[in-house]
């Protein structure tokens, strides 16, 4: 039930006076909701200085400004295109207005010649000459008129003027309680000098001076307020996690020791932490939930896999889920070339499984002698059954829906999960998207990964990388060569054109493979490309994550200019997973903008997928991440993660604290929080 206090705040948006059935969904598409408080989160992007200057003088053109002088004289226009002219005296210089097709009589009543007039708009220069084309005030100093000495300026839609916005926004106001408690604490109030919860909302939507700095603390607390409601959610979660039981995955040590020596190669020291992190959660008595995140070839599936192992040896099974077939089968024969020398028994099961074979999986997962399995969204159908799973581990979890993750946790009372991603993003935002997670990164490649030599190429120059792919071909190695688009008509850049086009060309199969494929017939031209029956791979991005083909050694991408930063490196990283010298060449369309060309440069110069990540936030922000937008990080309300970040991990602790003094929430500041949580997080307000 909500609380009584809020019930202004969530009453229909038209309850406000102005908005009637006409305008209630307009409205409501503008600020995505239908609520009042809606109306009040969709805070203003600007503010405009309409103080009146003191002369004409201090007039930059490009500026909003707002003066006053008296009317000198009146030019009506010589020709219909041409604008009517009215020209403003201040004793220090002229100022001249420009209406075109106004009406003439309108004018002269609205600028009598001798009389003071207060204009306000932008400031532009003609010839030398100082104008203001249609002001957006025209206002009579004697009858005591003068424009907001501060106006908010807001994001429209179709229907909508920034006036009657910031009219509903003045309503919307009045909404706000005045008995609502404070839910910060005192000294953070002092120390941020953050002003209270209805004096931020009115110094954004209804400021009686224009004051940047006090703007900037405004947003910033409600950032803050948006930021800790969020936590408490995340702070419960981990609470409620912590009250569930989960076996306790003890093992000895020896195990792991086994699998450990057995390697071809020495483990990194990022790779020792994040297994010792992973065993310390699952020695626990309640649900690990823990994301291993690390760059592309940094080692995850050997960390997932020790985790298995650790769970296989306390008497538990261990499940592998990959979003698509190729990537599952992948996951299988590196677990099972591991592991089976070792004696441990590991199964595949994906759609393809049929029959006899399928059955006899199916059995060994039921009857506990299948210790191991990797799969799709097969795992958690309803015939699965297991013996006794203890682990589920998750592979490229941001292809996965929160239902497929709590589906093939269903499998078992509370089994601890491990997720991982391939895809690198700054530690603040990794925060913000994953709040109720542990986070262990691998942010070191095992030694004997090959570096990959990075170009930037012009597409003039085609016919030199066509030759090129051409000799890598004849040398047994394999290529892939990724389009942005699957087809169209106009564009050899496209998947199908050029695909036909190296045929041709090359007087080879090329495999084809996009988005628009059958699942079989995807996995079919991925498998024939991974076994050599063609050796270059023309694609869409469906092949960024997870593929593996040691023997690729060049990867093209075609309009590189048009895809962000942690794209291509995903994509890049498709090779370079064998011995052989690799390259990654970015084919771009000249000309490029200064944008374009800083991020293919930043690709070129480094294979760090995390300075890449902070690269690509800093200049494109979070929401084209990859993975990112499906996860949720983006539906803030308020806090901006490109300017607030920092915010995040001072809520984060100043949650937890709350909730271990208070978990039910009773005392006064934690039922100022149940507040909070009502009103800014969805998590809460979706009931999720």
């Amino acid at each position: 039930m909500r609380d009584e206090r809020l019930f202004s705040l969530f009453e229909p948006i038209d309850s406000l006076t102005g908005i009637g059935p006409k305008l209630k969904p307009v409205f409501e598409r503008l600020v995505d909701g239908e609520h009042v408080w809606d109306l009040l989160l969709h805070l203003p992007d600007r503010w405009l200085d309409r103080r009146v200057k003191a002369s004409f003088e201090e007039l930059v053109p490009g500026e909003v400004a707002t003066v006053q002088g008296e009317v000198h004289a009146y030019k009506a226009p010589y020709t219909d295109r041409a604008p009517h002219r009215i020209q403003l005296f201040d004793g220090t210089g002229f100022l001249t207005l420009t209406f075109f097709r106004a009406d003439p009589r309108w004018l002269q009543g609205q600028f009598p010649i001798g009389k003071e007039r207060i204009v306000s708009g932008l400031i532009t220069d003609y010839q030398g000459e100082r104008q203001m084309s249609h002001p957006d005030y025209v206002l009579d100093p004697v009858k005591s008129e003068r424009p907001p000495a501060v106006e908010p300026i807001y994001r429209l839609t179709a229907g909508l003027t920034n006036k009657r916005v910031h009219n509903a926004a003045l309503a919307a106001l009045e909404h706000v309680p005045d008995d609502l408690p404070e839910w910060l604490g005192n000294d953070l109030l002092t120390d941020r000098k953050w002003p209270a919860f209805k004096a931020a909302l009115q110094g954004l939507h209804a400021p009686q001076s224009f004051d940047e700095d006090a703007f900037a603390l405004c947003k910033e607390r409600l950032a803050y307020d948006e930021a800790l409601a969020r936590e408490t959610v995340f702070a419960f979660a981990r609470l409620a996690r912590a009250q569930k039981d989960a076996p306790a995955l003890v093992s000895s040590i020896e195990a792991l020791n086994r699998v450990a020596t057995s390697l071809p190669y020495k483990m990194t020291s990022a790779q020792i932490r994040a297994v010792k992190d992973v065993s310390g959660d699952l020695a626990e008595a309640h649900p690990m939930r823990r994301m291993l995140q690390g760059d592309v070839g940094s080692g995850k599936t050997l960390v997932a896999t020790l985790a298995a192992v650790k769970a296989v040896s306390a008497g538990y099974q261990a499940a592998f889920m990959a979003p698509t077939e190729v990537l599952a089968r992948q996951q299988y024969e590196n677990i099972a070339a591991l592991l089976g020398p070792l004696g441990y028994e590991v199964a595949a099961l994906t759609g393809r499984d049929r029959g006899t074979a399928r059955e006899g999986t199916l059995m060994g997962l039921a009857d506990g002698s299948i210790q191991i399995v990797a799969g799709t969204q097969a795992l958690f159908q309803e015939g699965v059954r297991f013996n006794k799973l203890g682990l589920i581990v998750v592979d490229e979890q941001h292809r996965f829906g929160v239902m497929d993750r709590m589906r093939l946790a269903s499998k078992a009372a509370a089994p601890h999960m491990l997720v991982m991603s391939a895809t690198p993003i700054p530690r603040t935002l990794a925060q913000a998207v994953h709040g109720d997670l542990d986070i262990s990164i691998l942010d070191e490649k095992p030694p004997g990964r090959q570096p990959i030599e990075t170009r930037v190429i012009a597409d003039t120059r085609l016919d030199e990388v066509v030759d090129a792919v051409g000799r890598a071909m004849a040398r047994d190695e394999r290529v892939f060569w990724v389009c942005p688009r699957v087809d169209a008509d106009d564009d050899d850049a496209s998947a199908v054109q050029r695909a036909a086009m190296l045929q041709d060309w090359l007087k080879a199969p090329v495999g084809l493979v996009h988005g628009r494929l059958r699942g079989e017939e995807k996995d079919e031209a991925l498998e024939a490309f991974r076994s050599g029956k063609t050796r270059i791979l023309v694609a869409t991005t469906v092949i960024e994550v997870g593929v593996d083909v040691p023997d690729a050694t060049i990867m093209v991408i075609e309009r590189a200019e048009g895809f962000g930063l942690a794209q291509l490196h995903q994509l890049r990283g498709r090779v370079g997973r064998g011995t052989r010298k690799s390259y990654c060449l970015l084919l771009y369309r000249p000309p490029i903008g200064d944008l374009a060309r800083e991020r293919l440069e930043t690709l070129r110069r480094t294979e760090d997928g995390f300075e890449i990540a902070e690269a690509d936030f800093r200049l494109r922000g979070p929401g084209d991440l990859l993975g990112v937008r499906q996860s949720g990080a983006v539906d803030y309300r308020v806090l901006d993660l490109a300017e607030h970040a920092d915010l995040i991990p001072v809520a984060r602790t100043d949650a937890r604290y709350a909730i271990e003094r208070d978990p039910g929430l009773t005392g006064e500041r934690g039922q100022a929080l149940s507040l909070l949580r009502e009103l800014l997080s969805p998590l809460v307000r979706e009931g999720k």
